[in-house]
């Protein structure tokens, strides 16, 4: 197939489902949702799960079925997390949109025009606690002429009497025969080669965020042409390599400290994420079977120190080395704490 003209939309737009039945994977989401376009009876929803995976899109393609490009801008507000969503703007840009009341109709496409407007909160979690609190009344005062759509990764950020309110969605990660038909679908469209290794690798370093991997694709087709290789991938995402992190593994099984600082320095010196280091690390050791299971947990205790003292500000080299010397005493069964005479 021919490449296509080179569009500048991203493709992660491009490609971005307009409708709830063409979202991949949700399949009791979306059975809920489409009984809910039909009938126009729609809940008060809470959307959450990992990014990625469908929550934004589906919220935005129930909206625009429900209501048209006609009615869409009238009826829809739209908050993401760059805009301030505070106190003030919950009592003042929700609650006078919230209260209008609106009227019922006929659509083109069949389906009721339903006598509710629709309010998108998107990343809710991040929501000040005070902010959350004051939508509660709001909630209650306009349901009858407002939905509210919540939308967040994490449900436990949200407060329990607001999420006790709504219907809740889990989102699940998307697994890789999915994320497969969909690049494949997409690769076919944009006229790109996409062999099975590199398939394989691009669905292994999203971890089950389709957004990521269309991402991934647009950037490494937009520097590497329409043929790309696994190598053209990892490239581009700066997930660091296999081989780097069982090079530094097998330093720190080997017993030799100066073998061990010097892989840790060639992983500063490559500019690698140390805190990305320490989750790869973590793959290769949980999944290790000549390890024991006390062993694992001493080196994961140490990880788990390491990866909060990296999100305070740490030093990284240090953090690193700190792990790398733990690593090593629990490989070689050193005693935990060094002793100085």
């Amino acid at each position: 197939m021919a490449p296509l003209i080179p569009s500048s939309q991203p493709w992660v737009e491009k490609y971005r489902p307009k409708q709830v039945k063409d979202v991949a994977h949700q399949e009791e989401v979306i059975r809920v949702l489409t009984n809910t376009l039909e009938t126009a009876n729609c809940p008060h929803m809470l959307f959450y799960g990992p990014p990625g995976t469908g929550k934004t899109t589906t919220a935005l393609a129930i909206a625009h079925q429900l209501f048209g490009p006609e009615l869409y801008k009238s009826r829809v507000l739209e908050l993401n997390a760059s805009d301030d969503r505070g106190i003030n703007v919950v009592r003042t840009k929700i609650k006078d949109f919230a209260a209008v009341a609106v009227g019922s109709g006929n659509r083109q496409s069949g389906y009721p025009c339903p006598p509710f407007k629709i309010i998108i909160l998107d990343e809710a979690d991040s929501m000040t606690e005070d902010a959350q609190n004051a939508l509660r009344r709001t909630m209650e005062t306009y349901s009858k002429v407002t939905r509210f759509f919540f939308i967040c990764n994490y449900i436990s950020r949200i407060i329990e009497p607001l999420a006790s309110r709504c219907a809740k969605f889990r989102f699940k990660p998307l697994p890789e025969e999915v994320m497969s038909s969909r690049i494949l679908h997409i690769c076919n469209e944009e006229g790109l080669n996409l062999d099975r290794e590199a398939l394989s690798t691009l669905n292994s370093i999203s971890e089950g965020d389709l957004r990521r991997a269309i991402t991934y694709l647009q950037s490494t087709a937009r520097l590497y042409g329409s043929s790309l290789s696994s190598k053209d991938l990892i490239s581009i995402s700066g997930v660091i390599p296999q081989d780097t992190v069982q090079t530094l593994f097998a330093a720190c099984k080997s017993g030799e400290f100066d073998a061990a600082n010097k892989e840790a320095g060639n992983v500063i010196a490559e500019g690698y994420p140390v805190s990305q280091m320490l989750y790869r690390l973590l793959e290769v050791i949980v999944s290790s079977d000549d390890i024991s299971d006390l062993q694992k947990a001493r080196i994961c205790k140490r990880l788990a120190e390491a990866d909060k003292c990296l999100i305070d500000g740490a030093d990284e080299y240090l953090q690193l080395m700190d792990v790398v010397s733990h690593t090593m005493r629990a490989l070689c069964d050193m005693p935990q704490d060094m002793k100085f005479h």
